[in-house]
């Protein structure tokens, strides 16, 4: 008996452990080389875990287990050949594998097999989730056989309709847990917390407990701004492929502010303060499993397009679970908008080690005082929390006042003046 040990392999240079989330294969299975065996969840992605041999699978882990880098996994048993051993597959994986059968015929050269045209489980659910058949992708993967990666390159070739559903995807998560309950229920559930969410709750929690947090507000009119986009959003979306929305415009007007006071772009090292000379904006972005903070890395020097575009991406991917680790780190600055979920106003937390973040909250349509007169305008509330051992109450104030003028002025922020 040949047998090969499985362990947790190094997945990022800051992270120490994972949690075993779910296997993709039965214990007793059947598994080839390169096939996915399960999914380890890290403090910021979810990741495939694939087989390093052929042969019969003997899971040592159970799903829910933190697992240290280096701890044994499962086992194969090279030993056993496929007539030997009945694969005994989780039934998430079954209808995937069913569907490109008809592929293998129509491959050029070489041998097909298994993998060919066989999208792994996390491609097939994101495949799913976004109604493309397996059929239309093609695989880069060994043999043929379609990524996560291709998953994802195929949703973003899709057509831009559904983009407007991208808000409310976030939103069904809550609504199965609202069932209906017997009068006078003494019932408890206990869960577990994902990794992320322990990750989440501990990085709040030193926010808020190592950095000297303050909040100070405005309110911005957004009449300009939403006049410029009614007019041109048709031509926009005509040469663009996607529309224009208020993040695109924030991210830009706090980038070109934030390179005009580089104290508002700092962090703390040590006993030293870091300045940086490019704005790499950080999104907040809302999932099933817990809030995520991607950044758009050199948004100065990006059209309104590129932003959107890039941050269009990027919220598929952190939603479809296919974020890499490179795509979470970095940032200097943070936005979030609660506005999306009705919030009115709020004290968003710093994302450390950056020292400030930019909340934006609901438009409401307000009587305001414009010169003489009262007129109804749709206002927002903005709120921006910083550190104020980086940044003093002037230096926030200023920087607010300032991506104030550039929203309620846009041609003066588009002419760069």
């Amino acid at each position: 008996m040949s047998v090969v040990e499985l362990r947790v392999p190094s997945v990022g240079e800051s992270i120490n452990e994972v949690t075993l989330s779910r296997w993709l294969k039965a214990d007793g299975a059947f598994v080839n080389l390169d096939e996915s065996l399960c999914e380890f969840e890290s403090d910021k992605a979810t990741l495939e875990f694939p087989s390093e041999a052929t042969g019969k699978l003997i899971h040592v882990a159970k799903e829910g287990d933190d697992l240290a880098i280096g701890a044994l996994v499962a086992k194969i048993d090279t030993s056993v050949s496929a007539g030997e051993s009945v694969p005994n597959t989780p039934p998430a994986v079954a209808p995937a594998a069913s569907t490109p059968k008809p592929t293998k015929a129509a491959e050029p050269a070489g041998t097909a097999n298994y993998a060919t045209g066989t999208p792994s489980p996390a491609a097939g659910k994101i495949l799913k989730e976004n109604d493309i058949p397996a059929t239309a992708v093609a695989g880069t993967g060994r043999d043929g056989r379609i990524t996560k990666e291709d998953a994802t390159k195929a949703v973003d070739a899709k057509p831009v309709a559904p983009a407007p559903k991208a808000e409310p995807a976030s939103t069904p998560a809550p609504a199965p847990k609202a069932s209906p309950v017997a009068s006078f229920s003494r019932d408890t559930e206990r869960k577990k917390m994902t990794r992320m969410r322990r990750t989440i709750a501990k990085r709040l929690v030193s926010a808020k407990n190592e950095t000297a947090m303050l909040t100070t507000f405005n309110e911005v009119d957004l009449t300009e701004l939403m006049a410029l986009r009614e007019k041109y959003q048709e031509k926009f979306v005509a040469k663009y492929g996607i529309k224009l929305g208020f993040m695109s415009l924030f991210a830009k007007a706090c980038a070109k502010v934030l390179l005009q006071m580089p104290e508002v772009n700092a962090m703390i090292d040590g006993e030293d303060f870091v300045y940086h000379h490019f704005a790499d904006i950080s999104f907040a972005i809302s999932t099933p499993n817990g809030l995520v903070v991607p950044p758009i890395r050199n948004v100065e020097s990006l059209s309104f397009a590129e932003i959107e575009t890039e941050l269009k991406n990027l919220a598929g991917k952190a939603r479809n679970g296919s974020l890499t680790l490179e795509e979470m780190s970095g940032g200097t600055f943070t936005i979030t908008n609660g506005g999306v979920f009705g919030s009115l106003l709020s004290t968003p937390i710093i994302n450390e080690p950056q020292s400030a973040i930019l909340g934006m909250h609901g438009i409401k349509n307000r009587p305001v005082a414009v010169g003489d007169k009262i007129e109804i305008r749709p206002m927002m509330y903005l709120a921006l929390s910083y550190d104020h051992r980086v940044i003093d109450g002037s230096s926030s104030v200023t920087f607010l006042v300032k991506v104030k003028e550039l929203i309620e002025d846009p041609i003066a922020m588009l002419l760069d003046i």
